[in-house]
């Protein structure tokens, strides 16, 4: 069963940057879609970011323009830059495959002043 090791969160202010990452247990390279996914307490998970074996990638209209993914087929990593942080971007940050069941522990995500 693949495994996702999600890290990079922190406490940032507002319009802060940080950057995620996460190892994944297999190649990534068959995946075609790989996802970062966030989770704010009493909300449901929402989609951030997704991208293609080739890397095209396509974002929310919520963190469009502030947020990149990238990944590294040959080491098994994907990764989020996040810039211009804004409060509602705190949450729990997960990465998986598109339509993967199995998830990691996450990082947490905390803006604020």
């Amino acid at each position: 069963q693949v495994q996702f090791v999600e890290s990079g969160g922190g406490l940032v202010q507002p319009g802060g940057s940080l950057r995620l990452s996460c190892a994944v247990s297999r190649s990534i390279d068959s995946i075609t879609i790989m996802a970062w996914y966030r989770q704010a307490p009493g909300k449901q998970r929402e989609l951030v970011g997704a991208s293609t074996r080739t890397g095209s990638t396509s974002y929310p209209d919520s963190v469009k323009g502030r947020f990149i993914m990238s990944r590294d087929n040959a080491e098994n990593t994907v990764s989020l830059q996040m810039n211009n942080l804004k409060p509602e971007d705190t949450a729990k940050y997960y990465c998986n495959e598109w339509g993967g069941t199995s998830w990691g522990q996450g990082t947490q995500v905390t803006v604020a002043s």
